[in-house]
């Protein structure tokens, strides 16, 4: 009894952290879907090509969306035609850097550290959506049908679209609740059930374990952070806590970069609207990536030179406007999964 009140308590906690994220990621989807005519992604995020990759990571670098809010807008750009590889650099590069991280990111560790992890951002977020362009030729379901009809919804035709000049807010509303999250539900359902069940697994010790396997640290701080849920902001205080109780500065990093790069939310939606090859191509890039550049962090960072008076402050008081847009979240998750399994049956 004491570990379903712990589940639920750990699904409580990770609904209302990121519900609010992903709901307004799906409003920017929507806005941007009105305003923006998919000729314009086509011609720059379409081809597969290392160009496309480049600007879709650059894209991403300075718009302060977490992994979870980057899935509806990456949905959407990758429904009006960009290429595997552009979303999935795109996926990568927005939530591990943003205005607001990159200012706090200088703010706990100085500029040495700052650069850093913008650089190796992109280079993880590059790689992937290079090699994914070459390597991953699979078409997935909703490529062949260009709509999200395993659910419940459809797509305006590229026909009907080019036509609308006039920016609808009814349009993008319903683009963004219907359309996208419609083809996305189970996914995040799925991926934030199973990120409770992590989190009340992650042992409370978790500085003391990587300080006593040191040459085990960076495995154990993969593990942890790839499917965990943290935005790249709230990352930053975590990171400086671990190094301050003796983690290493690369074993921190790691933590740090994959982190907000990933989760079990953002791993469903990927293996849904990419495959299963890119999603072996997002996961062993930034695991990789992390690893690799955690490494070399340990070779050029001086961890004195972290300013601990600065640390950030999080709040653990839950807003009533986090409440509320797990509500909404939930609601719609559970209609489109109800609605998909009953037209099915």
């Amino acid at each position: 009894m004491e570990y379903i009140i712990e589940f639920f308590t750990a699904l409580y906690d990770l609904s209302n952290a990121m519900a609010i994220y992903i709901l307004l990621g799906l409003v920017f989807a929507g806005i941007l879907h009105e305003i923006v005519p998919d000729s314009i992604v086509t011609k720059h995020l379409g081809k597969e090509s290392i160009l496309s990759v480049i600007k879709a990571t650059v894209f991403g670098i300075p718009l302060p969306v977490c992994s979870c809010g980057v899935i509806p807008i990456a949905s959407s750009i990758k429904k009006s035609g960009a290429s595997k590889g552009a979303t999935l650099s795109f996926l990568i590069s927005t939530p591990i850097t943003g205005v607001d991280s990159i200012l706090a990111t200088y703010g706990i560790f100085g500029w040495i550290f700052t650069i850093y992890r913008i650089f190796t951002s992109m280079v993880i977020a590059m790689v992937a959506g290079i090699l994914t362009n070459y390597l991953d030729k699979e078409v997935v379901a909703e490529e062949k049908h260009q709509s999200y009809r395993s659910c419940c919804c459809s797509t305006p035709s590229s026909a009907s679209k080019e036509k609308q000049k006039k920016f609808s807010l009814m349009g993008a509303i319903k683009y963004a609740f219907v359309t996208l999250l419609c083809g996305i539900s189970k996914a995040l359902l799925f991926g934030l059930l199973v990120g409770a069940l992590i989190t009340i697994a992650i042992p409370e010790n978790l500085s003391d374990i990587l300080v006593e396997y040191y040459w085990l640290s960076y495995l154990i701080a993969i593990s942890i952070a790839v499917p965990m849920y943290v935005c790249a902001t709230a990352s930053l205080p975590i990171a400086a806590a671990l190094m301050l109780n003796g983690v290493s500065p690369g074993a921190a990093f790691v933590f740090l970069s994959a982190g907000p790069a990933t989760n079990t939310v953002t791993i469903g939606v990927v293996k849904k609207m990419l495959g299963t090859t890119s999603l072996y191509i997002y996961l062993g890039s930034i695991i990789l990536g992390s690893v690799l550049f955690g490494l070399g962090l340990d070779f050029i960072f001086d961890s004195n030179s972290i300013d601990t008076k600065s640390l950030i402050h999080m709040s653990e008081e839950v807003a009533f406007f986090e409440i509320l847009s797990s509500i909404v979240l939930w609601s719609f998750m559970i209609y489109f999964t109800l609605k998909s399994y009953f037209k099915k049956s």
